[in-house]
């Protein structure tokens, strides 16, 4: 029986006692692995003073974990250095953030290619190989050098930028290559996905082949967007039990009868939170007799605290939150709570459900799962509203959302009074249809869809 692996920057291998990670995405994969018996390939995310060269092995049910330590300077240049200050910025269209480091890009090459060579003693020639995110883009290039003749499939979770944007980065050219050594290639938007293709054509002169697929020489990929889901029935009964926690209880009885509006990010750029907090403080600018009966919770976890792009944004979001609360605050009331804490899956969940208005606000991001994750968290009888950004993947499924351009801060302060004084009537009719959305498309859809895809793929020729 043909093997499923699975390769990835980070592995989710489960406890001993068989539970895994609560992401949605690491339950997806953990069920596809299962139903196909098979290896889940990556990153420890341990360091050693020497690469490993063999990977750990490990087994939890019917799949094989297989991870491989990186050394110190392997994570600075691989990890820290060309993925998340060169790729990172590049694809979220922050050209004044990236930085392109040649010892950077032969540690991401050298990594990929140390994988490659690891992983292809593994692999055995009926398998098919699903290769995630930004920090891989090279592994099929590396792979069919080893003479893997392999179907491999590629999902890119973040955006893919436009042919003039990534071409400003050193090694794009390269980079676009390899990515035709890829089968299948899975974006979440059509909008990327034709980014993507437009890069191909445009740069390498690849063709064309109908609608999906791109041909360069004898290389043949197809691209088509497969926008990922959220395990809609489990959020929702984590939302409804999160109700009994105690952070939840706590947070609702400090409410009183004020209405609360939510975020919840990873401390990123492309996330938009100093833009967020300037909006909101425009909402109190412009309705004084909000004061006091709102508050903006901000949950946001630090990441990457080594790379000093992110230190800069904690201060600067740091300095927004004081100037807004120091102008606005009364005695018993501060306008923008701000956590860097993370919380257990059922307490964001009794959280989101608790909000009035979910503010997803990035200014550039994939699909952005929390926005799906809000919907799900809500009473059906008594929804709240969402107000998203036109920059996010998720907006093109879900229209009947507040759209919003998050760098126009008045424009999200009047998205924010209109969803704290929209109708139950009308909230409920926006929040139905995309309920429905995110329920047919949810994420078990996103990998059987992918992978029935990839399974019909041709053979490469040996």
């Amino acid at each position: 029986m043909a093997r499923l692996i699975v390769v990835s920057n980070r592995v989710s291998i489960p406890d001993p006692s068989g539970k895994t990670a609560a992401g949605g995405l690491a339950v997806a994969l953990c069920e596809a692995l299962e139903q196909h018996k098979g290896l889940w390939f990556g990153w420890s995310g341990k360091t050693s003073s020497a690469p490993s060269l063999i990977p750990t092995m490990s087994q939890r049910g019917s799949v094989q974990y297989a991870v491989m330590d990186l050394t110190t300077n392997d994570r600075q240049e691989y990890y820290s250095g060309f993925a998340n200050r060169a790729l990172w910025p590049t694809m979220h269209y922050r050209l004044g953030l990236s930085e392109f480091s040649r010892a950077d890009y032969a540690g991401y090459l050298r990594v990929n290619r140390r994988f490659a060579q690891a992983l292809a003693n593994l692999v055995e020639p009926d398998d098919r190989i699903w290769v995630h995110d930004y920090h891989l883009l090279p592994l099929a290039s590396e792979l069919r050098a080893a003479g893997m003749r392999n179907r491999i499939g590629y999902f890119h979770h973040i955006p893919w930028p436009a042919p003039e944007v990534l071409n400003t980065l050193p090694g794009a050219s390269d980079l676009l290559l390899g990515m035709l050594d890829y089968d299948l290639i899975g974006l979440q938007t059509d909008r990327d996905a034709d980014n993507l293709k437009r890069n191909l054509i445009r740069e390498l002169g690849a063709r064309a082949e109908g609608a999906f697929a791109v041909t360069l020489n004898d290389r043949t990929s197809v691209i088509k967007d497969f926008p990922i889901g959220i395990d809609v029935d489990s959020f929702q009964r984590a939302a409804i039990r999160g109700h009994s926690q105690k952070l939840v209880r706590q947070t609702v009885a400090s409410l009183g009868s004020r209405s609360l509006v939510m975020s919840v990010d990873r401390l990123d750029y492309s996330k938009g939170i100093p833009e967020r907090m300037e909006a909101f403080e425009r909402f109190l600018m412009s309705n004084p007799d909000q004061r006091n009966r709102v508050t903006l919770l901000q949950i946001a976890p630090v990441s990457r605290a080594e790379v000093p792009e992110y230190a800069m944004l904690s201060r600067q979001v740091n300095e927004t939150i004081g100037r807004v609360n120091g102008g606005y605050g009364e005695p018993g009331w501060v306008p923008i709570h701000y956590v860097t804490n993370s919380y257990p899956r059922a307490v964001l969940a009794g959280l989101l459900r608790v909000a009035r208005v979910g503010l997803v606000t990035p200014v550039r991001d994939g699909m952005n799962l929390v926005a799906k994750e809000f919907l799900a968290a809500q009473d059906p009888e008594d929804p709240g509203v969402l107000v998203l950004s036109k920059f996010a993947g998720a907006a093109l499924q879900l229209p009947q959302a507040l759209i919003v351009n998050p760098n126009d801060k008045f424009e999200v302060a009047d998205a924010v009074r209109t969803a704290l004084n929209m109708d139950l009537a009308e909230r409920v009719a926006r929040w139905k249809p995309m309920m429905e959305t995110i329920r047919r498309y949810d994420v078990r859809w996103w990998s059987s869809e992918y992978l029935r895809e990839l399974n019909s793929a041709p053979a490469r020729a040996t």
